[in-house]
């Protein structure tokens, strides 16, 4: 067999231009999402008012964003595609200045619904825009260029986030949003050529939207919910999804009927690879969103460090993640997806493996080590699965493929955080904790259910995208 790679065409550099710039307006909605976490109790202070109240500030924006998803392909099939990303970076600027200057709670809490819907319009257009500006089979290496902001986001969002709380004010948090909205918005206009609309008299699918919005929600909602609780047996988080698996079951239904009409069509699902990616997206929490819940918490509960200081502890494990993009995006355009992925598992669930031992007294450049590997492994996990779901999808697909990747990826994410939170919640109930350094062996065993679950990535990504079987038929023939 032949593992000769292929040349490579190269990316035109207006296309990367483009690519830039669409990534930069999806910058401030990452930035924003992870930083609100960091003024919680700030929040709580300025407002005079619980925790559970001010935690409806982040879970807000998470289920507005769910809920704008599958109306992302619509808007993207009637509209011209960069006028609704242009829109929808307008609206979330707005909304993040109305934020800002909440005058109460409740205000902040209203604002964060429209901004949250904001941002999941942007998310899911930037991956369409994408596929269908530069092709599928360039998606690995567009990824890796774009992919540098996005990677940058949740890495400087903490540090920034903790640097305004404390020297200035909750406020800016919001406001920081501005100057970087207003900026994608000029480039945009300026570099962004007009897309035509790819089905201008397609009606919206109202019946299958609301279906899906109501599912997403209410399981997005109930995973929150046990992530706060702890568990998933209290009465709130079962009800929430039971109605999201009652809509699931409903429109899987109601898309059966209406074909290749839906607003998510189960044809999309036909393609192998495509399947195999949603599963593993939806897995690859487990490598991201679940650790990064733990991995801030274990340096100031065992460690001892301030949020900023936990923030920046971070920092090598996005720093792996970064230096590796442009080589996992040229791996995955010349041998497919599913090596890549595989061995991003491998190299991730090897990284992760040690913090099942790691504690108080264990050396910070060991860490630092190892987590800059297991970026470099969530890198490959993470560029596989976004660039190999949308390998042999028709552009008149790409907006519905873009919804459904989106979807499983928030549900991923909050599945994740929530199983990984209920795990240690458990550990800390059954135990008693007489000292903060005796929290360690919760945070181990979280580490260990990590672990354990990214090694089922393994699975999906064997179904992947292949061309090394390809290269090898061609070399043969010629």
């Amino acid at each position: 067999m032949n593992l000769n790679k292929t040349k490579l065409d190269p990316i035109p550099r207006p296309l990367i231009i483009i690519g830039w710039v669409l990534v930069l307006g999806a910058f401030a909605p990452m930035l924003d999402s992870t930083m609100v976490n960091i003024a919680v109790n700030q929040l709580s202070h300025e407002f005079n008012t619980n925790l559970s109240q001010v935690q409806w500030v982040v879970t807000n924006f998470i289920l507005a964003m769910g809920a704008a998803v599958p109306f992302s392909g619509w808007f993207t099939d009637h509209f011209a595609a960069n006028k609704v990303y242009r829109n929808a970076e307008i609206a979330f600027a707005v909304t993040s200045l109305a934020a800002g200057v909440s005058p109460n709670i409740n205000f902040l809490i209203i604002a964060r619904i429209f901004q949250g819907f904001a941002a999941g319009l942007i998310l899911p257009l930037l991956f369409t825009m994408l596929v269908d500006s530069v092709g599928p089979d360039k998606m690995g290496r567009i990824m890796a260029i774009v992919g540098v902001p996005l990677t940058i986001g949740p890495m400087v969002g903490p540090i920034i986030g903790g640097l305004l709380v404390q020297y200035l004010s909750w406020r800016w948090i919001f406001y920081i949003n501005l100057p970087i909205a207003i900026l994608s918005i000029i480039l945009l206009i300026q570099f962004v050529p007009p897309v035509e609309p790819k089905n201008p008299t397609k009606r919206l699918d109202w019946i299958g939207t609301i279906l899906l919005v109501i599912s997403s929600s209410s399981i997005v909602y109930g995973i929150v919910l046990a992530g706060n609780h702890g568990n998933f047996t209290n009465r709130t988080t079962l009800l929430s999804l039971t109605v999201g698996l009652i809509s699931i079951i409903g429109y899987l239904l109601f898309a059966y009927r209406r074909g290749p009409l839906a607003v998510l069509p189960l044809t999309l699902f036909t393609h192998r690879n495509f399947s195999a990616t949603m599963v593993a997206t939806f897995l690859a929490g487990f490598v991201t969103s679940g650790p990064m819940l733990i991995l801030p918490l274990f340096f100031q509960d065992v460690r001892g460090e301030s949020v900023v200081m936990a923030a920046i502890s971070l920092v090598p494990q996005s720093l792996g993640m970064l230096f590796s993009r442009g080589l996992v995006g040229r791996l995955i355009d010349s041998i497919g997806g599913r090596f890549v992925a595989v061995g991003g598992v491998i190299i991730t669930t090897l990284s992760t493996t040690p913090f099942i031992f790691y504690d108080h007294s264990s050396p910070y450049w060991l860490i630092a080590v190892t987590m800059f590997i297991r970026g470099v492994g969530g890198a490959a996990v993470k560029s596989a699965t976004q660039a190999d779901a949308f390998v042999g999808i028709d552009r008149k697909d790409s907006a519905a493929a873009s919804v459904a990747s989106n979807l499983f990826q928030q549900l991923g994410s909050g599945f994740s955080s929530a199983i990984l939170a209920t795990v240690i919640s458990a550990y800390v109930s059954s135990h008693t904790m007489t000292s903060t350094a005796q929290l360690v062996g919760a945070y181990q065993t979280g580490f260990l259910w990590a672990t354990g679950l990214t090694l089922l990535i393994i699975i999906p990504s064997l179904f992947m995208t292949s061309r090394i079987h390809r290269q090898s038929t061609t070399a043969t023939t010629n």
